[in-house]
């Protein structure tokens, strides 16, 4: 079955960067799309970004247009977030979400397979 894991998550101050990683495994995933979600403390889960695995075309909520980044590398089955600027409103869980009907987009339903969910903390 399908497995991510994510990793990299951690504690930065405000204006720091952080990358974090999905490692995918159980499947091929050339036809999937990747996102990241977040969820902060007494919220609800958000998107973040979504990646087409096989056009690498993306997408992304607004509040972290020009700050944050969602790549993926096939060779390794990883996908990345990598996080600039942070700011204390970003502290949150993160999850990475796998879809195999390639759904580039923020509708959380679509997406059939999770991760447990890295911690990412900004201090102010």
């Amino acid at each position: 079955q399908v497995q991510l894991v994510e990793s990299g998550g951690g504690l930065v101050q405000a204006g720091g960067s952080l990358r974090l990683s999905c490692a995918a495994s159980g499947r091929t995933f050339s036809s999937y799309s990747m996102g990241w979600f977040r969820q902060a403390p007494g919220k609800e889960r958000e998107f973040v970004a979504a990646i087409s695995w096989s056009s690498g075309s993306t997408y992304y909520t607004d509040s972290i247009q020009g700050r944050f980044t969602i790549s993926r590398d096939s060779a390794k089955n990883t996908v990345y977030l990598q996080m600039n600027s942070l700011k204390p409103e970003d502290t949150a869980v993160y999850y990475c979400a796998a879809d195999p009907q390639g759904y580039v987009g923020r509708r959380y339903g679509f997406y059939d397979y999770w991760g447990q969910g890295t911690q990412v903390t900004v201090s102010s």
